[in-house]
């Protein structure tokens, strides 16, 4: 194993939740356990991206920014960009207090349902998938170039870890996006 964290955290890159590249044989990971891996791909112009977006990436659109970046650097048109966003915690298990609802409220007003189940305590269960696919579609990147793989782990803790259901320390597993040198 070579490269920047490939071995242990102290060598990893610190601070960064997206990267975007156009470099051949380079795998581009984000490691979660329970935040939503999104992996992005515009394969004509040959450019690849990755984000982990757990609530505060959502919230902070980072799944735009990498777009942005694609388009901005790289001169990718929003139609040719194909989006996996991967298992993660769903909105059946994805408990938020009113701190975050009223964030997630104020960033996706113009859409509902991203919040749903809100108790009395002022609680509610956050849709991070929904939340990550409007941001992909608001760049103009058609419904039908999104997968949403529709896993959640922690319902599935025996096939991935989960921060929730396992505490934080438990493990993670990787999703990652390479381009092939042609």
């Amino acid at each position: 194993l070579k490269g920047s964290g490939a071995v242990n955290y102290d060598t990893a890159i610190s601070e960064t939740d997206a990267m975007v590249t156009g470099v051949p044989d380079v795998c581009l990971m984000v490691l979660q356990a329970d935040c939503v891996p999104v992996l992005l791909f515009d394969p004509q112009k040959r450019v690849i991206g990755a984000a982990h977006t757990g609530w505060k990436g959502t919230i902070r659109l980072v799944t735009q920014k990498v777009v942005s970046e694609m388009q901005e650097k790289f001169g990718c048109l929003s139609q040719d960009i194909v989006v996996g966003i991967g298992p993660s915690i769903g909105p059946c298990c994805f408990e938020i207090g009113p701190e975050v609802i009223a964030q997630a409220k104020s960033i996706f007003r113009e859409k509902r349902g991203f919040i749903s189940k809100e108790t009395p305590d002022g609680k509610g269960y956050f849709n991070l998938w929904e939340a990550n696919k409007m941001q992909l579609t608001q760049m103009g990147i058609p419904v039908g170039n999104i997968e949403v793989a529709g896993v959640c782990t922690y319902c599935s803790h025996h096939l991935f870890f989960s921060a929730r259901r396992q505490g934080r320390k438990t493990g993670r597993f990787g999703a990652g996006i390479m381009l092939k040198n042609l």
